[in-house]
């Protein structure tokens, strides 16, 4: 039984959108959260004895590669080389092979050419393993390079193919390199098919296993849920794969149902939602308050509500950023309306003393008002809106 990780897009040293705002502490933990990823699925590797590493391309981001990642890759590369552990790579549009290496890597590495390569290994349990796949040269490949990949036509031991590429039907906005469909790949009659480029998990196909494995850390309020890789197992009759998570911060979008909006409330109600989460991971969240009220919460009291949410947070190491709240109305239409009525009578004057006169005219409305000389406009437009508030209900 063989048993190897396929992981793909590291990007290593990659920028962190929207960070300039977030305190020293949540910055550092950030800037080095895909170097921690990596070191536990090195660590995973060893204690589970794999065989070897797939990486589906991206290790790097070209713009922002460092001597810092590569000398940290090749140590932790080294690691695996210690207890016998081989590592095969691909390079994709984010870290084509002609932007150029600063180092080189153990003798356990084998990194793929531009053109399609057959790597051949045998397992711990003596099987022999196939490893297909190829390298960008340049950072767009748009050419179709499936053709060039060999046919499994003997039957023998098991094939993997490594590619970074799009999915013809793939419904996530990604720029469309290789693009490829299943036909093509199950032509090729391998056993699993290691894809990279995408970085949402996802399963193709079972038949063979077709997989993206995500990448290891996600990087933006895009990049939603945890990250990590897949652990593949099994034989050339039947493998599994089963997702392993080792991302050191989450980024979600999470909602949370609130019966206030009074923000000495709202503040501690989040307070609490928070500390439930504090204790999974650390967490960047955009949060959705979805709210069931006729009130609603000005732009001052939001502004401060965020702003104390996010000064709990500073030097807390594990943190639940708030890093934006947007309330939801079940209400909106009546809201709306509410608002396009007192912007209408508060902003026009001589509108607002016409429809108080009608109503002040009429003998079976009047006897139910104060006298309008001891009633201000904000009381009349209070009443009238509580008055429209319950119309509205019924």
């Amino acid at each position: 039984m063989v048993k190897f990780i396929h992981a793909a897009d590291l990007h290593l040293d990659s920028p962190f959108k929207s960070r300039s705002k977030m305190p020293s502490n949540i910055l550092e933990i950030l800037m080095t959260s895909t170097y921690k990823s990596v070191t536990r699925m090195i660590d995973f590797a060893i204690k589970e004895g794999v065989d070897f590493l797939l990486i589906s391309g991206d290790v790097f981001d070209q713009s922002n590669r460092s001597l810092k990642s590569e000398i940290f890759l090749k140590k932790e590369f080294n690691r695996l080389k210690e207890k016998g552990i081989f590592v095969y790579m691909i390079h994709g549009n984010h870290d084509p092979i002609s932007s150029g290496f600063k180092t080189t890597w153990p003798n356990n590495v084998s990194v793929f050419k531009e053109n399609v390569e057959t790597y051949e290994m045998l397992s711990s349990k003596g099987e022999r393993i196939y490893l297909h796949g190829f390298s960008y040269l340049l950072d767009e490949s748009y050419e179709n390079k499936l053709d060039e990949y060999p046919t499994n036509t003997d039957n023998r031991g098991i094939h993997i193919g490594m590619l970074h590429g799009t999915y013809a039907k793939t419904k996530y906005d990604a720029k469309r390199y290789t693009e490829f469909n299943l036909e093509a790949l199950n032509s090729k009659l391998y056993h699993y098919w290691a894809l990279g480029h995408i970085h949402v998990r996802s399963q193709l196909a079972d038949l063979p296993q077709v997989h993206y494995s995500g990448n290891i850390q996600g990087r933006h309020k895009n990049e939603t849920g945890e990250k990590g890789f897949l652990l593949v197992e099994g034989d050339d009759v039947s493998l599994s794969a089963n997702f392993v998570p080792v991302q050191e911060v989450v980024f979600e979008n999470l909602e949370l149902d609130t019966n206030s909006l009074r923000k000495e409330e709202l503040y501690q109600q989040i307070v609490e939602f928070k500390q439930s989460l504090r204790e999974k991971s650390k967490y960047i969240v955009n949060l959705q308050l979805n709210y069931d009220g006729e009130d609603e919460i000005s732009q001052s009291d939001y502004n401060e509500l965020i702003e104390l949410l996010q000064e709990d947070e500073v030097n807390i190491s594990e943190f639940v950023w708030i890093d934006n709240i947007n309330v939801s109305y079940n209400n909106e239409e009546q809201i709306a309306l509410l608002k396009d009525i007192k912007t209408s009578y508060s902003d026009n004057e001589e509108l607002f003393r016409s429809a108080v006169n009608t109503m002040y005219m009429d003998p079976n409305i009047n006897r139910y008002l104060p006298p309008i000389s001891e009633v201000s406009p904000g009381e009349l437009l209070k009443m009238g809106e509580d008055r429209l508030k319950m119309l509205m209900r019924k």
